[in-house]
């Protein structure tokens, strides 16, 4: 291309591109892209002048070029499709007519903060230093699936997709994996109606992915992604209700996954992934009535923090996940909790059993022993065997439930008289008790001996004792034969010392195996 044939706006970039200078279209610092349409020549640049200056263009000696355009209206297709870049670009608050295509190029960096755009197609892009989208609006598409980037990927408060727009929900069957580059000229509605508005599935992040603030009007989809770094998602709005608002499974990140405040409309799917650090919600909405709102199965995470936040809407699937801490406040919990198989060795903030237990009553297929055995191992993490015991008790009263009626009655026996082995001292009650009323029964009336002269002195209190024990005598109940009402309550309580001690061996055999 001649210098000849370039306009006055594309001349002054032609010539700060050697030099690496920059070149500012913009009245004023605060303008907004969004206007870009109605912008004139002054400050319009056709693609194929940017295309030729990246492609043939040559650094003046002793400098670095690089392309650094502000506030300009670009018009045309930018198609660097497999194009090799060895020069920053930096685009930032411009407006582009059509989508760029970038897929499988090879750029140094790539900077289009506070532009707007009607898509990009940049899957399988490599980037030696960073992708920056600062406070980009996307209304079509963002592609980036398989995309390699040494450096950090910027997306804070960012907007991308239309409410309302097709494709707005996704499909967890739509995979968007890697593909051609598409084609230049498809309008926004339909590169929104072709798979999810943000993809970054398969993507390699060398660093970070800052995403404080995004806004994405669809589902966002980073399944199968490495981030090496974090994800920061504080303040983000990822809108796709009825669908899959964040499609994360089998996400691998290095650090931690950051989503304070999140506010996800529709389902968040983090199935399968592998974060060693924290994934925290602090303060964030779930908001999926009568779907699930939050699935984290088959995760192996760090600490999964869901503190005060509001109660979830919808379900949450934790199932076979394996965390180091699980913090999450009783009210956060929804009705519907799949928890089968989940593993937490801390659980916090440490509170009451009866806090607690309210929430393992909600377990989607009911009855699960694995649930109590869980919590109350966590309670004896931190030391609190009570609570401990207290799950454990519970854990045999909710098995109870599930029996057929004629078979419960064991059980309500070893409840009452020893907590299942848990309330020992229930059963020192009982004996107290019924030695009490025994030892007063036969005090006031003595029973007779079997041979006049040859009996023991009578003692109300060991002869009692004599009745209840079953194994230990003391030589009064073989010596003394109660008659009428005397000989009926000498019947009760040898029965109910029987009772009382086969539930409290069985109790007490019940707790050694546990332990």
């Amino acid at each position: 291309m001649e210098i000849t044939d370039l306009t006055t706006a594309e001349r002054r970039v032609w010539e700060a591109f050697p030099r690496g200078e920059g070149v500012d279209f913009r009245e004023h610092p605060d303008e907004d892209a969004a206007d870009g349409a109605d912008w004139g020549p002054e400050r319009t640049l056709r693609a194929e002048v940017l295309i030729a200056l990246l492609l043939s263009g040559s650094p003046a000696d002793g400098l670095v070029c690089g392309l650094t355009v502000k506030g300009a209206r670009i018009t045309g297709a930018i198609d660097w499709t497999y194009a090799t870049i060895e020069h920053g670009i930096r685009l930032q608050a411009c407006w582009f007519e059509r989508t760029p295509v970038l897929y499988g190029a090879q750029l140094r960096a790539l900077v289009l903060s506070d532009s707007v755009l009607p898509g990009l197609m940049a899957a399988n892009l490599r980037a030696d230093l960073v992708l920056r989208l600062t406070g980009c609006r996307v209304t079509g598409r963002l592609r980036l699936q398989g995309a390699r980037i040494s450096g950090g990927l910027f997306l804070e408060r960012a907007v991308i997709g239309t409410p309302g727009t097709p494709g707005d929900a996704g499909t967890p069957g739509d995979t968007g994996t890697p593909g051609d580059p598409g084609t230049t000229d498809a309008t926004p509605a339909a590169e929104a109606a072709d798979g999810p508005p943000l993809q970054l599935n398969h993507a390699d992040i060398g660093t970070d992915v800052i995403a404080m603030g995004l806004t994405v009007h669809g589902q966002t989809r980073i399944n199968g992604a490495t981030v090496r770094g974090q994800i920061q998602l504080d303040g983000a709005r990822l809108h796709a209700p009825g669908g899959i608002a964040l499609h994360a499974e089998t996400l691998t990140v290095g650090t931690d996954l950051r989503a304070h405040r999140l506010d996800a409309r529709g389902m968040v799917n983090l199935t399968g992934s592998r974060i060693p650090g924290q994934v925290i919600f602090t303060r964030a909405r779930f908001h999926a009535p009568g779907e699930t709102a939050l699935r984290a199965s088959s995760c192996t995470i760090g600490e999964l923090w869901l503190n005060r936040c509001e109660p979830v809407q919808g379900a949450v699937n934790l199932r076979r996940s394996t965390l180091d801490l699980l913090h999450v406040e009783p009210g956060t919990w929804p009705d519907r909790i799949r928890i089968d198989g989940l593993t937490y060795r801390t659980l916090a903030p440490h509170l009451p059993p009866g806090e607690r237990l309210p929430a393992l009553e909600r377990e989607e297929s009911g009855y699960l022993p694995y649930a109590y055995e869980q919590l109350a191992a966590a309670y004896r993490t931190t030391g609190d065997e009570a609570a401990a015991r207290t799950v454990q008790l519970a854990k045999l009263r909710r098995h109870r439930r599930t029996l057929p009626r004629h078979t419960r009655l064991w059980g309500v026996l070893q409840d009452a008289t020893v907590g299942y082995g848990f309330r020992p001292l229930r059963a020192a009650g009982w004996l107290l008790a019924l030695l009490l009323t025994g030892s007063l029964a036969y005090g006031l009336r003595p029973p007779p001996p079997l041979k006049a002269g040859e009996a023991p002195e009578f003692n109300p209190v060991f002869y009692t004792l004599d009745l209840l024990l079953p194994i230990i005598g003391f030589g009064q109940e073989q010596a003394f034969a109660p008659r009428g009402w005397g000989q009926w309550l000498s019947y009760l309580l040898i029965v109910t010392g029987w009772v009382l001690a086969t539930t409290t061996a069985a109790g007490v055999s019940r707790s050694l195996q546990r332990q």
